[in-house]
C-alpha cells in the first residue's frame, strides 16, 4: 500500500447496533487498497458488530459502507451477493464444518459461487491449503487438527474465491503466542504477495503492532472512535488517556520509545 493507493472501502456517518439501539455512532473512515486496517478497542465496544455490519451480516442502523463504489447499506440483493464473492471472512473460531474434512470445507464456496469443474476445484483447494501450510491435510477433519491449524484452514477457505478484501474477527483468540505469531506472519505474507486488503478486529497488542498499517480505536466512553492512524504512531502520540491505557497494557517504556 502507498499513500496514492485507491480507496477500496469508505465508511460514512455509520451507526451500528441491534434493534434500533446504537452501539457506535458517526463512524467515518477510509481503507485503502493493500491496507492492513485494525479495528481495536476494549471488550464490548462494538468491534465485532462493526465487522459484521461491514460484511453485510448485520444491517446498519444508518449511514453508508461503500465497497468498490457499491453501498452495502442500500445495494440490491444481487449486488450484495456479488460483493460477497469479493470478500473472505475468517471467523474467530475458524467456523469450519465439523462434518466435513478440510478439502470439503475449502471447496464449499467454490461449489456455491462458481461453475468450475471438479478437477479445477481440486487444484484450487490444494493450492489454498498449501498456501497456509496445510498441504497434505485435505482429508483431515477439524477435530483432528490443532486450533492454530483450524484457523489456517479457515483462512484457506476465506481465500478460496481469490477475494480482494479479507476480514478477520479476533484471529489470535485462543492461540498460544507461537501460533499467533505464525498467523500474523501469514497475514503479512498474504497481504504482500496477493495485494489483499485486510481488515482485522483485535485487542491483542503483539498482533496489532506487528501487522497494523492503519487503525481506528472504538471508544466506549464517547460511543464512536477517538483515534485513527498507525498503531505504532498512536502508541508514541496517544490522543487521549483511554487510547494510552489500551495500547500500553503490559508494554514497557523501552518498547514505547521505539
Amino acid at each position: 500500500m502507498t499513500n496514492n493507493s485507491p480507496i477500496i472501502i469508505s465508511v460514512k456517518d455509520l451507526n451500528i447496533g441491534y434493534e434500533g439501539h446504537a452501539v457506535m455512532k458517526h463512524l467515518s473512515f477510509e481503507i485503502k487498497k493493500g491496507d492492513i486496517f485494525i479495528i481495536m478497542g476494549g471488550s464490548g465496544c462494538g468491534k465485532s458488530t462493526l465487522l459484521r455490519t461491514m460484511t453485510g451480516l448485520l444491517p446498519a442502523l444508518s449511514g453508508h459502507i461503500i465497497v468498490n463504489g457499491i453501498d452495502m447499506v442500500t445495494a440490491s440483493e444481487e449486488k450484495k451477493k456479488y460483493l460477497v464473492t469479493q470478500c473472505g471472512i475468517l471467523y474467530q473460531s475458524g467456523a469450519l464444518f465439523s462434518s466435513m474434512n478440510l478439502f470439503e470445507n475449502v471447496a464449499l464456496p467454490l461449489q456455491q459461487y462458481t461453475s468450475y469443474s471438479s478437477e479445477k476445484i481440486r487444484e484450487i483447494v490444494e493450492f489454498k491449503l498449501a498456501l497456509v501450510g496445510l498441504a497434505g491435510f485435505e482429508k483431515f477433519y477439524p477435530s483432528e487438527i490443532s486450533g492454530g491449524m483450524r484457523k489456517r484452514a479457515g483462512l484457506a477457505r476465506a481465500l478460496a474465491l481469490d477475494p480482494e478484501i479479507l476480514y478477520f474477527d479476533e484471529p489470535s483468540a485462543g492461540l498460544d503466542p507461537v501460533s499467533s505469531k505464525h498467523l500474523d506472519d501469514l497475514i503479512l505474507e498474504i497481504n504482500k504477495s496477493l495485494d489483499t486488503t485486510i481488515i482485522v478486529v483485535t485487542h491483542e497488542l503483539p498482533s496489532l503492532f506487528a501487522i497494523g498499517k492503519n487503525s481506528i480505536f472504538l471508544d466506549n466512553k464517547i460511543k464512536t472512535f477517538s483515534a485513527k492512524g498507525n498503531p505504532k504512531e498512536l502508541l508514541k502520540n496517544p490522543p487521549n488517556e483511554r487510547v494510552l491505557a489500551f495500547l500500553t497494557r503490559g508494554v514497557s517504556d523501552e518498547t514505547r520509545a521505539k
